[in-house]
């Protein structure tokens, strides 16, 4: 394996974590289903707030799978090229 396989190889590395990293953060989709059973009410400002974090969140998760996918394609190309 070449310099820039592991190179390339610590970056999908270090992506993939993130990803991780950036999804676990995410509110789920029927988090405000409970909230509404139990009886706990949110502020405007919070659902407002929240909604925009994880706006945010869910923005920075489409480009980070973008950068992964190319990188995983990129390093497919070179192991192609250099075999």
């Amino acid at each position: 394996m070449s310099v820039w396989g592991y190179i390339i190889g610590s970056f999908i590395l270090l992506l993939a974590l993130i990803i991780i990293g950036v999804v676990l953060l995410q509110e789920g989709r029927r988090a405000g289903i409970s909230g509404a059973i139990s009886g706990a009410a949110d502020s405007f400002l919070s659902k407002n707030k929240a909604r925009s974090v994880d706006a945010k969140l869910a923005r920075w998760t489409k480009y980070i799978v973008i950068a992964f996918f190319v990188l995983i394609l990129a390093a497919n190309i070179i192991a192609i090229a250099l075999a």
